[in-house]
């Protein structure tokens, strides 16, 4: 058996101090040689007259640090995943052996045309026994980590060496999806805000849309940013679709069924009511008719609430007493709470209907975007059991104008806290939304459109959305649970490195997957602090040390709470 020669928590330690990381690296120092290469494994044996001068060298022997080992014909790079001594002797004597367990991942070739070394992932010339391991310089880590011609931003710096630049790889970050994951307080929404924005300011004609639950970025991106809230969102209910539309009007009960077919059948009657009266108005009447004719409970056409309660009350007028009318009520009584609720106005509220698709699509995704490329819409104050069938409504908007424009809008969709609205587990709950994110997971990169996930569960996330993540941002994450589940879904070599997420510290992140050209360890760059997303907590130590409200405070927010009906 072997004994680790540093525990877990020194084998990767706190981030050091800039001016301990920013040292220049020393010339490449040969520091073992390969004894055994299984596969995409290797182990070499350090060498013992630089064992000691290792220990005092800035760049330690650590998890996760990138070596290369020279073989006749190229560089192979690999990373470092484990080290140990299976005869460990005391005070680090000249007889201790020391092992360095490396992934391989790749190669450093000279390029046919520029005749400079360049990385390419895959190897092609296995080392062998007696090769020499070294450690990557400078030089090696810039041409791993930022490859040349190829669309890259920067968010931040190499654990490894701080001089180096994190560069994450846009075209693959973007069209394959990517999951920002991390426990609360770790820099989830400080990384993601770096992230987007570095986009923003390398591509001007962008297209975003960020569903901001926590009311945390409407600040972030400036005056590049159409921020929304339920005050002037305007998400008309003729939008909807029948299995939203039955989401947000219906009863949870045995009535559901009952319910969902008078609705069905309103709808029907209302729309077509719709066209018939917008006929008269028109010349184009034997279009309109033609129109009426074809018109289905999800043809996105509008119509009138009112028009679905008249019917709704035209067929109790007709019902005898052997048939049950509570349906009716039910659902009528439903529709007229919402009407009148000011909370639900952005879906409900409107006096006159009006057929404005082009320009809700519009304002969304911002076509024209009129020097704003990103939209941030607060759903903080949506009611929370209309929230699913919102954030329904919007991702399934932006999967069928990406078919309909056929790719010819690019535009991601972020969501925060994906893990509350696409949870995994009971299949009936949020299925109108988990069904829109699924349908982008699965489909959206062959029309475009790309999902940002954001959640501090990965294990309660919906595990189908998860695993078509091609890029992943592992911040630190303290249960087993989540740990596990990003082990799951985790490739190229980073495995070992996900085995140190308890220990990483703020705005620290592991990332792999396809936007980046290998697994690395990073630290984000610091953002300023007019673009930082909001935070809403203060400490108590600071807040408890000056009164926080007085009575005329507290009656001005009962006076809000019971203006807006809500119960939280």
């Amino acid at each position: 058996m072997t004994q680790n020669l540093q525990s877990a928590p020194t084998v990767l330690p706190p981030a050091t101090s800039p001016e301990r990381r920013n040292v220049p690296v020393a010339e490449p120092v040969k520091i073992g040689h390969i004894v055994s290469v299984s596969g995409s494994q290797a182990i070499a044996v350090l060498e013992r007259r630089v064992g000691a001068m290792l220990l005092e060298r800035d760049s330690r022997i650590q998890i996760g640090a990138l070596v290369k080992i020279t073989t006749p014909s190229t560089s192979v790079v690999g990373l470092v995943s484990a080290v140990s001594s299976p005869t460990p002797g005391l005070d680090n004597s000249s007889d201790e052996v020391g092992l360095v367990e490396l992934n391989l991942a790749g190669e450093l070739v000279v390029d046919s045309e520029t005749r400079r070394p360049v990385f390419r992932r895959g190897v092609t010339s296995l080392p062998s026994l007696g090769d020499p391991v070294m450690f990557a310089d400078r030089h090696d880590l810039t041409r791993v980590y930022s490859q040349p011609n190829v669309a890259s931003i920067r968010v931040g710096s190499l654990y490894q060496d701080a001089a180096v630049p994190a560069r994450l790889l846009v075209n693959d970050l973007l069209s394959k999806h990517f999951i920002v994951v991390g426990t609360t307080g770790c820099g989830k929404s400080t990384a993601l805000t770096c992230i987007l924005q570095r986009v923003l300011n390398e591509h001007q004609y962008a297209h975003m849309l960020v569903l901001d639950v926590h009311n945390e970025y409407p600040n972030a991106f400036g005056d590049q940013a159409e921020v929304i809230d339920p005050s002037n969102l305007n998400l008309p209910i003729w939008l909807l679709n029948f299995q939203e539309l039955t989401e947000a009007l219906t009863s949870k009960d045995g009535s559901r069924e009952a319910e969902s077919e008078i609705l069905s059948d309103g709808v029907v009657y209302a729309k077509r009511r719709f066209l018939d009266n917008s006929a008269v108005r028109s010349t184009a009447l034997a279009r309109r008719t033609s129109e009426a004719s074809g018109v289905t409970v999800d043809t996105p056409t509008p119509y009138r609430l009112s028009d679905v309660v008249s019917y709704i009350d035209d067929q109790l007028g007709k019902l005898d007493r052997a048939r049950s009318t509570v349906p009716y009520r039910r659902l009528k009584a439903r529709i007229e709470t919402l009407v009148s609720d000011q909370r639900y106005s952005f879906m409900f509220g409107s006096l006159t209907v009006q057929d404005t698709m082009t320009e809700t699509l519009g304002r969304l995704f911002r076509v024209p975007h009129d020097g704003k490329p990103i939209t941030v819409i607060n759903l903080s104050s949506v009611p929370a059991e209309i929230l699913d069938v919102v954030i329904s409504v919007i991702a399934r908007l932006a999967f069928d104008l990406a078919v309909w424009s056929k790719g010819g809008l690019p535009m991601l969709l972020v969501c925060e806290e994906a893990h509350r609205y696409a949870p995994a587990g009971d299949l009936d709950k949020f299925a109108p939304t988990r069904q829109a994110l699924s349908r982008i997971a699965k489909e959206g990169r062959k029309y475009g459109v790309s999902l940002a996930l954001v959640t501090q569960r990965p294990s309660e996330l919906d595990p189908t959305v998860l695993s078509q993540c091609s890029t992943a941002i592992a911040m630190r994450l303290s249960t087993e649970k989540d740990q596990a589940v990003m082990r799951a879904n985790t490739h190229d070599g980073a495995l070992d490195l996900l085995d140190f997420l308890p220990l990483l510290g703020d705005r620290e992140a592991i990332v792999f997957g396809q936007g980046v050209a290998m697994p690395m360890r990073i630290r984000f760059d610091d953002m300023g602090a007019e673009t930082k997303p909001q935070t809403h907590s203060l400490g108590f130590s600071e807040s408890w040390k000056t009164p926080n409200m007085d009575l005329q405070q507290l009656e001005a927010i009962v006076a809000r709470w019971r203006l807006s009906g809500r119960d939280r």
